[in-house]
């Protein structure tokens, strides 16, 4: 478990610092996040997306080993630690944080050590075409959605981006080895789910505040595994703490969505 939550809190610093770098890159106005094929065809000719593609990557392999030695609640959890470093990294954006958010990010970092005590095993990794087949589904109705909902706001395209997150954290846990079929697909859908979220979170970038944009994208990309982890995938909880595990949940949500709110009302939206 100390690996698993070291990875996932280098994994986060990763993702908090390259949050503020893509919002600076996609303000630049050289890549449209209009549309997948014209944001990919943008971006591969754009060094500093490149460059925030690349630490994306890195964070997301260690995102993975904390996937692979936690449960999914708490390396998720884990993962909502980029949002105070995203807040303090956006200073250089001029979107400081107000006292309420700051209440915000006391809550998910009480939420995240609250739920890496309550913590139990993690589940096995899953070799059939239901969990694959449903993952493939959800990727398809993401892409829907992404297209419907592009001309939304800052933070419904955040919550979109978490989803898409989400999706390719639980599809980490469908690889394993040997290889099987059901796997191979599930494998496939790491990295597209991650593109797809990956451009929405751009889209979001565009449109509203960092912090603002990557509060409800941490919300759903920790509060949905966390259930599909619990419910499906056999993730375990200390015994007598099940408690602690819905009181960190609800922290780390919670205060995600502080933080949306304070950027909401100095805004004036």
């Amino acid at each position: 478990m100390t690996w698993g939550l070291v990875a996932g809190l280098l994994a986060a610093a990763l993702f908090g610092v390259s949050a503020v770098v893509q919002a600076h890159a996609v303000r630049r106005g050289t890549t449209a996040a209009d549309g997948l094929g014209a944001f990919v065809h943008a971006g591969i000719r754009d060094p500093l997306l490149l460059a925030v593609v690349v630490a994306y990557l890195l964070g997301f392999v260690l995102h993975a080993v904390s996937i692979w030695l936690l449960p999914l609640y708490l390396a998720q959890a884990t993962i909502s630690l980029s949002l105070p470093v995203t807040a303090l990294a956006s200073r250089r954006l001029s979107e400081g944080l107000g006292r309420q958010a700051w209440a915000g990010v006391a809550a998910i970092t009480a939420g995240l050590l609250l739920l890496a005590y309550s913590s139990g095993q993690p589940g096995d990794v899953v070799t059939n075409w239901w969990f694959s087949g449903i993952l493939a589904l959800a990727t398809c109705l993401l892409v829907l959605s992404g297209r419907l909902g592009g001309s939304g706001s800052g933070a419904m395209l955040g919550w979109l981006a978490g989803l898409g997150y989400a999706g390719s954290a639980i599809a980490v846990r469908g690889v394993g080895w040997p290889l099987q079929a059901p796997m191979v697909l599930a494998a496939l859908l790491v990295p597209a789910l991650g593109l797809l979220a990956f451009w929405l979170y751009s889209a979001a970038l565009e449109r509203g505040a960092v912090s603002a944009a990557t509060a409800p994208l941490i919300t759903a990309q920790t509060f949905v595994p966390a259930l599909v982890g619990l419910a499906l995938l056999g993730d375990g909880v200390r015994p007598g703490w099940w408690p602690g595990i819905a009181v960190g949940l609800l922290l780390a949500v919670g205060g995600s969505g502080v933080v949306v709110q304070d950027h909401a009302g100095r805004r004036g939206v």
